[in-house]
């Protein structure tokens, strides 16, 4: 194969973008992706396992693991729940080789070796991880070709530019990374952990605060109509499971990210206590019932991300809110690009249709023609080994 161009068109390519929060694959060339479900999977330890098998469920020498929405949401005795990356990295394989299985087979249903696998991966991946990730896909699943890309990179093909500053607010952190003509400047990338689950911990404050309790769905066998700030008169479900504690949080986050979409919303001006004391309030009812209005805090919890400095508890903190982060990313960037990134500031994850940039992108990068010579080809594996990915996908 001259130039190790991998002449795979007539089959559809494979796009992998697996974040903290959630897995989204699909077929190259479409608007968006097939596969969009939770990266946090339930884990029975082999003592625990056996028993009827579900759907969604993958056993690995002894260990089941619990994937996808329906599969996460039954209540089981003992299962963990736990997630294969950290920090935005691959850190249990075994687990992400369950994610991929589970992919291939109920979502994508077709086999790895027929299609070649663009993955993103976190801009500050490790160059061990990316070679041991190369060698998974091409021993284990057989693929016919390969190519990492960074979100970030990714994020910016799926706005139309090759060039801008990319601000992506996750789960578990906010991170602005610099892109210039498609490569990552890894000298400007600025992370804070402000971020979704940073929002998710105050809504929790907020409920503790208002004396609300979070019970989540699995627990509640009946409710009653309630008025408004009237207690809620709920009946639990009898002999339910002996749950894991991180299993239980892992639902009430999933109540608690519900609430953030439906009342929750960021300010258009700067933040203001007496605007937002006049802010229209939104309804809003708990699983067991209980409802009431909220109005201020609908702007107060989200403008922690902007200016940390007025979130209780975290007086004196050094954490960078969402601006500093911009501006510090900017001001490490070379002077001559600056003006470029000042004028493309890209947000990613915080719209539904953002939320998949990466994957979009992805979507149509594998999909041009341009990019056919750029996959690392089965041939140039096994020729050049796991180091290739360092030389191919910058």
């Amino acid at each position: 194969m001259s130039g190790g161009v991998y002449g795979g068109d007539e089959v559809g390519a494979l796009v992998f973008d697996i974040g903290s929060f959630s897995v989204r694959a699909g077929y190259a060339g479409e608007d968006c992706p097939k596969a969009d479900f939770p990266t946090t999977v339930g884990l029975l330890a082999p003592e625990e396992g056996g028993g009827l098998e579900l759907e969604g469920d993958k056993e690995k020498k002894g260990k089941t693991f619990h994937i996808d929405t329906n599969a996460l949401h039954v209540p089981r005795d003992g299962a963990e729940v736990m997630s294969p990356l950290k920090n935005g990295m691959i850190e249990d394989w075994e687990c992400f080789r369950a994610i991929l299985d589970h992919t291939y087979s109920k979502h994508v249903k077709s086999e790895p070796k027929l299609h070649p696998v663009l993955m993103s991966e976190a801009p500050w991946n490790t160059r061990a991880k990316r070679e041991k990730l190369t060698e998974v896909m091409f021993e284990q699943y057989n693929i016919p070709a390969f190519f990492l890309c960074k979100t970030a990179v990714l994020t910016a093909f799926a706005n139309g530019r090759s060039t801008g500053l990319v601000l992506d607010s996750g789960a578990t952190h906010t991170t602005a990374i610099p892109v210039h003509d498609g490569y990552v400047l890894q000298q400007g990338i600025v992370k804070s952990p402000l971020a979704g689950d940073f929002i998710s911990m105050q809504c929790r404050e907020l409920f503790q605060e208002m004396a609300i309790d979070i019970i989540p769905p699995y627990m509640i066998a009946a409710k009653e109509p309630v008025r408004e700030g009237a207690p809620p008169n709920w009946k639990k479900k009898e002999k339910l499971p002996q749950v894991s504690k991180s299993w239980h949080n892992y639902m009430c986050n999933e109540v608690i990210q519900d609430f953030q979409a439906s009342v929750l919303q960021v300010s258009d001006s700067p933040y203001d206590e007496q605007v937002a004391a006049q802010m229209p309030t939104v309804h809003y009812e708990m699983p067991n019932g209980y409802n009431t209005d909220y109005g201020a805090e609908r702007l107060r919890i989200p403008e922690g991300l902007f200016d940390p400095s007025n979130v209780k508890g975290l007086s004196g903190n050094t954490m960078l809110g969402v601006g500093h982060v911009v501006t510090t990313s900017i001001g490490m960037c070379d002077i001559d690009i600056r003006p470029s990134m000042r004028l493309k500031l890209i947000a990613s994850n915080s719209t539904m249709e953002r939320k998949f940039s990466p994957w979009i992108g992805g979507s149509i990068l594998a999909s041009l023609g341009t990019f056919q010579q750029m996959w690392i080809s089965k041939q140039e594996y096994e020729e050049g080994g796991k180091q290739c990915v360092e030389r191919k996908c910058p």
